[in-house]
């Protein structure tokens, strides 16, 4: 999934520091996201205890990829992307 590169800001940005399953309940619209890098973490039990950062390594996704994910991630919560 490629979405139009745009500087996303908007308090509570999400970092690699959130926990997987918080992000999936508080906003179930990325679950989407997640799959398409390849993290079906969406329902794993992992999900509880990891975060963005751990669960991508775990499936050996790159910085770059991670930080693409969470740009990704930021624009459809900030509704800049519609999935």
């Amino acid at each position: 999934m490629t979405l139009k590169k745009s500087k996303v800001d908007f308090e509570n940005k999400i970092t690699r520091s959130k926990n997987i399953a918080e992000l999936i309940t508080e906003h179930p619209e990325v679950s989407e996201v997640l799959m398409a890098f390849g993290l079906n973490c969406v329902m794993c039990y992992a999900s509880q205890y990891d975060t963005l950062e751990e669960g991508a390594k775990v499936h050996q996704m790159s910085d770059e990829e991670i930080d693409e994910m969470i740009e990704e991630i930021n624009q459809v919560i900030s509704g800049e992307y519609n999935i």
